[in-house]
């Protein structure tokens, strides 16, 4: 024990260490700064990323987790690199980072496209909570855009939850997009009916309802002349919110008028002739 600490030894481990620290002292005092240095920095690049999603008006959970996303990947390749600074043989690490990113990429790979289809919702938006879409064969009101899925609500209070990868790559039709919308009404009369006055009907229901637009006036259009019926197409412009209940009440008001009226409103019927023959 005396000659582990004897006085030879003692100005040997004191010179060994002064070699060292000499040797790599500079280096770990460079990789201290760079470290707390980087480290504010990536605290300063989140702010500015933070400030610059709530000004483009980015969903909050996307901005939280795109946030939390970018100081993890920052954060992880600057310990990296203050590793290789003191000298740590960071190849193998950076290997085997990169086989288990690999691996977790190709076993969540159907989550992966459902959280860029999110991103990608999230950041174009094609449609907002609140509006009525069909998409993925499905249709319903927005109540929700998740990160990886979008939460659907249809008109008989039925909750459908559709893969936001498999939205972003379809077809999605928004009825909630535009303000204004074009309602369509096909009437069938009966041939024998006089259309001037079944025209002027619809026109007279349509004028009458405050919630059509005057500019562009409605239109009633002889659109089809059928087996059994003519057909009448009649076209008004209504404010997005009163296209349905416009289409149920002046469907009635139309078919009141019309028995009032005395103009029939035809069904398919076939006409049979019964020959008799007198057998000889």
């Amino acid at each position: 024990m005396d000659k582990l600490f004897s006085p030879d030894k003692l100005s040997s481990y004191t010179d060994t260490s002064l070699g060292l620290l000499l040797q790599f002292g500079p280096q770990l005092v460079l990789a201290i700064v760079v470290l707390i240095i980087g480290l504010w920095l990536i605290r300063r690049l989140v702010r500015v990323m933070a400030r610059g999603m709530e000004r483009s008006k980015v969903e909050p959970t996307l901005s939280r987790f795109l946030q939390s996303l970018v100081g993890i990947g920052l954060k992880i390749l600057l310990f990296i690199s203050v590793a290789s600074m003191v000298g740590i043989a960071t190849t193998s690490f950076i290997a085997v980072l990169g086989a288990a990113g690999l691996a977790v990429g190709l076993a969540l790979q159907g989550s992966l496209a459902n959280f860029a289809g999110g991103a990608l919702i999230l950041m174009f938006r094609p449609y907002k909570v609140g509006d009525y879409i069909t998409s993925q064969g499905v249709s319903g009101t927005v109540t929700d855009i998740q990160v990886f899925n979008t939460i659907l609500t249809t008109p008989d209070n039925v909750r459908i939850i559709v893969p936001n990868g498999s939205v972003s790559n379809g077809i999605i039709t928004n009825y909630s997009a535009e303000a204004t919308r074009r309602l369509d009404f096909v009437f069938n009369i009966g041939y024998g009916d006089n259309i001037d006055q079944a025209r002027e009907i619809i026109i007279s229901i349509l004028n009458n309802d405050e919630r059509i637009f005057s500019d562009p006036e409605p239109q009633v259009l002889l659109s089809n002349l059928g087996d059994n019926s003519v057909d009448l197409t009649a076209r008004s412009w209504v404010n997005a919110e009163d296209y349905w209940p416009l289409k149920f009440e002046l469907t009635e008001k139309v078919k009141a008028a019309f028995d009032l009226e005395g103009i029939s409103i035809p069904f398919p019927q076939r006409d049979i002739h019964v020959y008799q023959h007198n057998g000889g």
